[in-house]
């Protein structure tokens, strides 16, 4: 197996995740981190034995020996460092979203015609198994007409006034935060389930805290012998929604609606989706990603396990273990770059042979739904996908 030489730009949990997938899919070899945040990208380094680092991300363009770059970076980021390696010439996958808005992601689309770079986005939740199963059942005709596409994408981490994070900072993380960031996920997974693009959207976004405490610095009390922490906070604005509700017609005429939240307590990443179709109905939930439940009308419903044995023999090499041995979140990455570098190692052309795995296009396809989200909720009427 012909070795890829690659570098991880960004050293937060995301970086992190790719490196653990990449040590996974095997072939692959590491050979740089690019960070400005010395102490977390040290910890990487020594982890997994990783033996260049760069404080700047634009040393990585530089080196001759790395073929494939990593985007791991906040958004804000995104743009300038996938410009920059289609322009050096280095295959690029990129954390979500792409760019800020689509007419970035368009200059990227212009810009790979020129420069014919291997390229891909981490819709990691394409790659669970049975979502995989559920889109070749689509495909066959298994569900008949689509009906209704519903569900949600649910978190708390932001659920208190006292939350805070660089997504909540508009400038760092772009116009749109709970559509863009979770919203985005549902979206693609819906349209690559279904193979229908979304075209027209309603929406009704809100924002619970319209000012939240950023905190500025610790300040320690005594109590006895007793020591307790207090923060110190500042009051920011905050112009990114924390919650809403999408109504979406997919191209063919179907209907649909989803809801996002980071303000939902208890739910910590609960991503569900329900598909209605005149000959059944299936629904799938991120948090128990190895059932799938199967609904009918005259006779009893089911819950279908992932087994290779049981999904179709099309979409078995996602399921990498037996039935009845799990697999979660961290194989969705996994099972993408898989696709990913074979791709590459393969040397497919990326203009003219299809890919199994999302590139910039379904980026660009993400901001243009967001972007018609935000527009519609700011006029209150429905509003073309372009």
């Amino acid at each position: 197996m012909k070795r890829i030489k690659t570098a991880v730009i960004g050293s937060g949990f995301m970086g992190g995740a790719h490196i653990e997938a990449l040590q996974r899919i095997g072939g692959v070899d590491v050979v740089a981190i690019a960070s400005d945040d010395k102490t977390g990208a040290s910890e990487l380094q020594s982890k997994y034995s990783i033996p260049k680092y760069y404080e700047n991300w634009q040393e990585v363009m530089k080196d001759d020996e790395v073929e494939v770059i990593h985007n791991c970076t906040p958004n804000f980021l995104h743009f300038e460092i996938n410009k920059a390696a289609i322009e050096a010439g280095k295959n690029i996958l990129s954390e979500k979203p792409l760019t800020l808005t689509a007419k970035e992601s368009d200059e990227l689309l212009t810009l790979l015609k020129k420069k014919n770079v291997v390229n891909g986005i981490n819709f990691n939740y394409r790659f669970y198994p049975l979502v995989q199963n559920a889109r070749v059942e689509i495909e066959k005709g298994n569900l008949g007409d689509i009906y209704l596409v519903h569900g949600n994408y649910l978190q708390d981490w932001l659920y208190y006034d006292t939350d805070y994070n660089w997504r909540l900072e508009t400038e760092l993380s772009g116009t749109s935060r709970a559509i863009a960031d979770v919203g985005s996920h549902w979206c693609d997974t819906v349209q690559f389930v279904t193979g229908k693009k979304i075209k027209r959207v309603f929406a009704n976004l809100v924002t619970i805290h319209k000012k939240r405490k950023k905190p500025t610095k610790q300040v320690a009390t005594f109590k006895g012998k007793e020591e307790s922490g207090s923060t110190e906070y500042q009051e920011i604005d905050i112009n990114t929604e924390d919650a809403g509700s999408v109504l979406i017609q997919f191209e063919n005429g179907a209907q649909g609606v989803f809801t996002v939240s980071q303000v939902s307590a208890g739910r910590k990443n609960h991503f569900s989706f329900e598909i209605d179709g005149s000959k059944k109905a299936i629904s799938w939930n991120q948090e128990r990603p190895n059932e799938m439940w199967v609904g009918y009308r005259e006779k009893a419903n089911e819950i279908v396990i992932k087994d290779p044995a049981l999904i179709d023999e099309s979409v078995r090499k996602y399921a990498s273990y037996p039935g009845g041995h799990p697999e979660g979140y961290p194989d969705g990455p996994k099972n993408l770059f898989a696709n990913f570098y074979q791709f590459i190692r393969e040397g497919k052309n990326p203009q003219k042979d299809k890919s199994d795995f999302p590139t910039f296009a379904d980026g660009h396809i993400e901001n243009k739904i967001v972007e018609a989200i935000l527009k519609s909720n700011r006029e209150q009427r429905w509003v073309d996908v372009e």
